[in-house]
């Protein structure tokens, strides 16, 4: 008899609901769709009958892709489907695909090689849960289930033109030359001097191209024209730089309690930040401008873009 994932429903679904409680309105409606989709059809408690997937496998990838967060990058994906005219359910495999590729850089980074965190959003790392080996594994397979979710956008009428755009931007975005590459700019940087364009080169890798994609996808599924598209992605560059450079000025000034990870730890490890190149003050304008910009490029959009700047203007402002 196959082993089943043990329910956790009333844990998960408070941790849930503090993070649920950053957005409202519209921004609730997709946030609360997208979990009910990623963890009915994606990720279920019993996985289906014909899933060969060996049970702690199967435990640890929940326990990554459902650890509770804001969702920030699948909720890029629908608000940007949305403001180029697209139906935002439609998006959902989309979305779905950029948060297990998400949730896969999380693992990786937290793992004793790289970062050597045993923390992440207020409860223990994945392979201080379930083992090193299995949290290398669970983040390899997460990022192969990301492609198999966008292949479900043709479930979603999507040419198949789109799909294989949508996956060549993601592919791009989290390989070697993007995330991947970053990380080991990110690594390589450590306990060196930082300037200002070595942490930009390591922001736009590690961060900004992700969110890039995030909102390109969204364009892709909704079939816009490729200058919205580039517009979008644009924006993302934006978005990443000044949502790095606020990761970076919380580390310094936050707490275990309401970051869910240990603060202080770039600094300890000699990380290229912003606040460490250009001090506090520096990093805050520029985050600010950053914010500017990737407004510009989404406001042309008009009211079907509403949704999508109230989520760059909650990015822009938040605590955790």
């Amino acid at each position: 008899m196959r082993r089943t994932v043990p329910r956790a429903r009333g844990r998960r679904r408070a941790a849930s609901s503090r993070h649920a409680s950053l957005w409202t309105g519209t921004l609730a409606v997709r946030y609360r769709a997208f979990e009910r989709h990623l963890e009915r059809h994606v990720l279920p408690t019993r996985p289906a009958r014909d899933d060969e997937t060996p049970p702690r496998l199967y435990q640890a990838i929940r326990y990554a892709a459902l650890s509770p967060g804001k969702r920030l990058r699948p909720l890029l994906t629908l608000t940007a489907c949305e403001a180029v005219g697209g139906d935002w359910r439609s998006a959902l495999p989309a979305a779905v695909a950029v948060e297990l590729v998400h949730a896969f850089s999380l693992v990786h980074d937290d793992l004793p090689a790289m970062d050597d965190d045993d923390y992440r959003r207020g409860r223990l790392t994945t392979h201080k849960k379930y083992g090193e080996a299995m949290g290398i594994l669970a983040g390899d397979a997460l990022i192969a289930e990301a492609f198999t979710q966008l292949g479900m956008l043709a479930g979603q009428g999507v040419a198949s033109d789109r799909i294989v755009r949508a996956m060549m931007v993601l592919a791009l975005a989290s390989g070697r030359e993007w995330l991947i590459g970053g990380q080991v700019l990110d690594i390589e940087a450590e306990g060196r001097p930082a300037t200002r364009r070595l942490v930009d080169e390591i922001h736009g890798r590690k961060t900004g191209a992700l969110m890039s994609a995030s909102l390109a996808l969204g364009a892709i599924v909704a079939g816009a024209s490729l200058e919205h598209e580039h517009s979008l992605q644009l924006a993302g560059h934006h978005l990443g730089a000044a949502f790095q450079i606020h990761d970076d000025l919380l580390n310094t000034r936050g707490s275990m309690k309401t970051l869910g990870k240990r603060t202080g730890t770039d600094a300890a490890r000699g990380k290229a930040t912003y606040p460490r190149a250009v001090g506090r003050a520096a990093a805050e304008r520029s985050a600010a401008i950053s914010i500017r910009l990737a407004r510009e490029q989404v406001i042309v959009f008009g009211r079907r873009a509403r949704p999508l700047l109230t989520l760059i203007e909650r990015m822009a402002h938040r605590e955790r």
